[in-house]
């Protein structure tokens, strides 16, 4: 994966810093501290693997006087009224009470549905496939043509 950061012959001290942030609906280590710092280890030596990699877990439940606990609680807020951040709270009530911003979320809901929509039809496809259900068939059912049905069982390259 690093590799790919990389132009050819450069150092793999120069790849950036990277972060990956994981915000659980519940506190996943239930020590009830709001971020967990993960961190990669040499483990014969007992030393820090620095290579730039950057893990965190924020608990989703925290709720402290702290700009994370006051972020976990607009996070789970459904008034914007109720919300410490005045950014999240104008985007909420953009998305919620303007004509255009609801316009968007329900659009964006609809693109969701569609894929799990789609998501569905695939497995179901595959699976009926592997019961020796014809490719006609699955279309038929499917109420698609047979290239789609095909494309589906297809395995994509990776």
């Amino acid at each position: 994966m690093d590799v790919e950061n990389l132009d050819k012959d450069q150092d793999y001290r120069e790849l950036p810093d990277t972060y990956v942030i994981f915000i659980t609906e519940k506190d996943y280590y239930k020590a009830g501290k709001p971020v967990y710092v993960i961190q990669n280890m040499n483990l014969t030596l007992g030393e820090p693997f620095e290579d730039g990699t950057h893990i965190l877990y924020v608990n989703g439940e925290y709720r402290g006087d702290s700009d994370i606990g006051r972020l976990m609680h607009d996070f789970n807020c459904t008034s914007a009224e109720e919300m410490n951040f005045d950014l999240m709270a104008e985007r909420t009530r953009y998305l919620k009470e303007n004509p255009k911003g609801v316009g968007s979320m329900c659009k964006a809901m609809e693109e969701l549905r569609a894929e799990s929509r789609k998501e569905m039809a695939v497995e179901m496809a595959q699976s009926l496939y592997e019961q020796g259900v014809s490719i006609e068939q699955i279309a038929k059912a499917s109420k698609v043509d047979v290239d789609t049905v095909k494309g589906w069982l297809t395995p994509k390259a990776g």
